[in-house]
């Protein structure tokens, strides 16, 4: 049980995880801060938070568990702040696409403290953003990575584990640098594409009648280019060693295409999708 939960950031993640404990029965007061006081009102408003802070002082005062769900380009700011004001017994974790950079933020903010910090992803979520999308089962059966440096303090990491687990997740460790490697592939490099092919679509002196005649292929490609621009900018900063080198390594392999559609080369294209198609039915059958 968690006494007291502050949610530092009541978007689409902090407000589903909200709704996911309260659903548990496992905390029993959240509070929300955030600047923006009209989307703390909303959150309050649909219960998702017992009570709104615009002052991370008085947000944090008592809290047991502090989750910050902010961009990851803001976590340093907010980091600095909280580090003067962290209730003795509180653990700290954050849900950011990106964990070397938290990591080292967090070290140089909280001292001695970082102890108590648990870096943590959840590997869920849609293109929707703000309180208003949050979802009380959003984390269901969906991938939690926590990221535990060697200093990390055990009862800290049971805690968070605890959390996520109470809000329906599956927990696995990875080490920040295996994190953010493999997510640049399976998240970061995606949500490339899809930007990339939208904007694309839309220089087009014709682009109304391409999106008029598109299909279900193109809808589901594009659907996570409707996501939040400024927090995807942040993560690419963030991860931007890793982002490149999955960037690069598409860019050479989509260049193979190229070469293969210009040379009529049927058999490499066959060859190349028949062995996609049988990857991606496996990953089907494993999910």
């Amino acid at each position: 049980m968690i006494d007291k939960l502050c949610i530092i950031g009541i978007g689409l993640i902090g407000g589903s995880l909200a709704r996911a404990l309260r659903d548990a029965g496992t905390v029993r007061e959240i509070i929300g801060y955030g600047r923006s006081v009209g989307n703390l009102q909303q959150a309050v408003e649909l219960g998702v938070i017992d009570r709104a802070e615009v002052s991370l002082p008085d947000a944090v005062r008592g809290a047991g568990m502090i989750v910050l769900a902010v961009p990851v380009g803001n976590m340093a700011d907010i980091l600095n702040t909280l580090a003067p004001v962290l209730p003795d017994n509180a653990v700290v974790t954050d849900v950011g696409s990106v964990k070397g950079s938290v990591i080292a933020a967090a070290r140089a903010a909280l001292g001695a403290r970082f102890t108590h910090f648990v870096a943590g992803h959840p590997i869920a979520g849609t293109e929707q953003s703000g309180v208003a999308a949050s979802l009380p089962d959003l984390f269901q059966r969906r991938r939690v990575i926590l990221t535990p440096e060697a200093e990390t303090d055990s009862d800290a990491l049971a805690r968070v584990r605890a959390m996520w687990e109470a809000a329906g997740a599956q927990v696995a460790m990875l080490t920040a640098v295996d994190h953010d490697r493999i997510l640049a592939v399976s998240s970061h490099l995606p949500h490339m594409l899809a930007y990339c092919l939208m904007d694309m679509v839309v220089r087009h002196d014709d682009y109304r009648a391409i999106l008029e005649n598109s299909g279900g292929g193109f809808s589901d490609t594009t659907r996570i280019a409707a996501s939040d621009p400024v927090m995807w900018r942040d993560i690419c900063l963030a991860n931007r060693d890793a982002l490149l080198d999955a960037l690069r390594q598409y860019h050479a392999d989509l260049g193979a295409f190229v070469e293969a559609v210009e040379k009529g080369d049927a058999k490499w294209l066959c060859e190349t999708f028949t062995r996609a198609k049988h990857a991606r039915d496996s990953v089907n059958r494993k999910l």
